[in-house]
């Protein structure tokens, strides 16, 4: 008889290193994990890829047991240290900070590819493909030259913005120096008139 699941957990890790201590601790301590065991299992478990975050899924039973899934790195973990950057672009597409090659796409594609709704190798590259362009990254020969252009047009948009935004604000403060004073004349309503 399969056992009853309690709850499932979540939780990305750097391989190799779990401890007890926060955020490890302060999640699995109330489900009633034996923390130090697993943070045992799972460091023999994620040795061999040191270095990269790995995502974990803990399956809690209701007998207190439990087993984990190690998956695969996050892609946008994959696609930084493949284009060797800290961190993708604030703007998305419009701001390209990096280039990988076709090759590397392949190779974040077949990594990611178990953990993927993909098929195939080509899907998971498109998928692979998309969150790069959302940070920033272009794929060299695939679609480098069109995420250039792309941030030219925006960036002469953001130009233009500026402009627009400095002449509306030269205009308003225009407007506060030619302020007029008004002078407002109550009229008497006329119940007023009638009493006198």
């Amino acid at each position: 008889m399969a056992k009853e699941i309690a709850k499932k957990i979540k939780l990305q890790i750097p391989a190799g290193k779990a401890t007890p201590a926060p955020p490890v601790g302060t999640v699995l301590g109330p489900a009633g994990i034996n923390l130090q065991e697993f943070c045992t299992k799972f460091n023999d478990a994620s040795k061999d890829k040191m270095g990269d975050i790995v995502p974990v899924e803990i399956t809690l039973y209701a007998d207190k047991s439990y087993d984990f899934i190690l998956k695969t790195a996050p892609a946008p973990f994959l696609i930084k240290k493949y284009a060797k950057i800290q961190k993708g672009s604030a703007k998305g597409a419009n701001d390209v900070v990096a280039t990988i090659t076709k090759d590397d796409l392949r190779a974040i594609a077949e990594t990611k590819l178990p953990d993927l709704n993909a098929y195939d190798i080509d899907s998971a590259m498109r998928i692979i493909e998309g969150t790069a362009r959302n940070m920033g990254v272009a794929v060299e020969g695939l679609n480098d030259a069109e995420l250039k252009e792309q941030a030219k047009e925006a960036a002469a948009e953001e130009a233009e913005q500026a402009k627009r935004e400095a002449a509306l604000e030269a205009m308003e403060a225009s407007a506060q120096d030619d302020s007029v004073d008004v002078e407002v004349i109550s009229e008497k309503s006329d119940e007023e008139t009638t009493e006198e």
